[in-house]
């Protein structure tokens, strides 16, 4: 025997009221349905007759908090055009170019996973065993480390310099040099602190640029020496502990994706000056997550009110300190086992 379909069903119901007579209440019992739904069911029939007895959808006619054509578009231009961007980012974006009808984050969140741009991801968090730390206030702790990767149109790659203050992220080194020396590391060190001040500390890795006190036997490269000499306390991370210079590490990430170092630069110093660009923007433009999507230069010059003190005047070197090296056929000349 054949099965009823769900319109059949509701129609033979119908009928036991306006054809036989029965109470709603009757029929309502009998298949199991709440009165309220055999009233629903009668005044359908009545309106539109048997059709009124289908499966509806229950899509509201009216979708008030849908996205505007527009606003969608401009969210999936906006991710086109920078795919490192989150929904977070493009919500801010948009907010602060005072776009009407701005979404907020999860509206562009769900805008992406329609557009397939996006897969859906848990909203469940991973619990972290490791805590967030960060200095209460700017010039307290730098941090630096070298980053390399800058392609150059000879063939060479260089590396940077890099140093970011830990309580405001604000860049306050990125300088490009063909090799890892230790003359260019410092060179690059000195004029950060010539053009903000001296920090109170530094934290870099054990790199032989940075300092001397692992070599055999312990010397003071000159990196440790202008901390020594300008009272800044030069700290180094602990073995096989990225998470130190954290905040290094996601400046490099940050630099790598939104300035490109897969880009071939023709000079070193057109690298520079696309980089010294990139960082103007960084500090100044760019809204940091990790900063409530303020810009690193709105918390590095919160405390511009207190007296910075700048590099201490290297005195001129007389005769008794020079000291003579044999140039190797490489070019580089060894002193305090530092090549430069």
């Amino acid at each position: 025997m054949r099965e009823m379909s769900v319109t059949e069903q509701r129609y033979k119901a119908v009928l036991a009221v306006i054809g036989d007579g029965r109470t709603v209440s009757e029929v309502a019992t009998d298949w199991g349905v709440s009165r309220r739904t055999m009233h629903r069911w009668l005044l359908r029939y009545e309106g539109d007759g048997l059709e009124g007895l289908n499966n509806r959808s229950h899509r509201p006619a009216q979708s008030p908090h849908q996205m505007p054509a527009a606003v969608e578009a401009m969210v999936l231009e906006m991710r086109r055009s920078r795919p490192y961007w989150g929904a977070r980012r493009i919500a801010f974006e948009l907010a602060r170019k005072r776009v009407e009808a701005a979404p907020s984050e999860s509206a562009v969140y769900r805008c992406l996973v329609r557009a397939a741009v996006i897969d859906p991801i848990s909203r469940q968090r991973r619990r972290e065993t490791w805590k967030r730390w960060e200095r209460g206030a700017p010039m307290e702790l730098w941090q630096f480390d070298l980053v390399h990767g800058f392609l150059l149109a000879d063939g060479t790659s260089a590396k940077a310099l890099t140093g970011v203050d830990d309580h405001s992220r604000y860049c306050v080194s990125a300088r490009l040099m063909a090799r890892e020396r230790t003359q260019s590391v410092c060179d690059g060190f000195s004029s950060a602190l010539n053009t903000y001040g001296l920090p109170a500390q530094v934290l870099t890795d054990n790199g032989k640029v940075f300092t001397g006190r692992f070599a055999q036997p312990p010397v003071e490269v000159l990196f440790d020496r202008i901390c020594r000499e300008n009272g800044v306390d030069h700290i180094l991370t602990q073995p096989r502990s990225p998470t130190t210079t954290g905040k290094i590490e996601r400046f490099h990430k940050t630099l790598r994706v939104e300035f490109d170092t897969r880009q071939v630069f023709k000079t070193l110093k057109t690298a520079q000056e696309a980089l010294n660009e990139w960082v103007s923007y960084y500090n100044t433009q760019r809204p940091h997550q990790g900063l409530f999507d303020a810009t690193p230069e709105s918390r590095f010059h919160a405390g511009d009110d207190q007296p910075r003190h700048r590099l201490t005047p290297r005195p001129e070197r007389n005769g008794e300190q020079w000291v003579s090296r044999r140039v190797a056929s490489n070019g580089l000349v060894s002193v305090g086992y530092q090549q430069v």
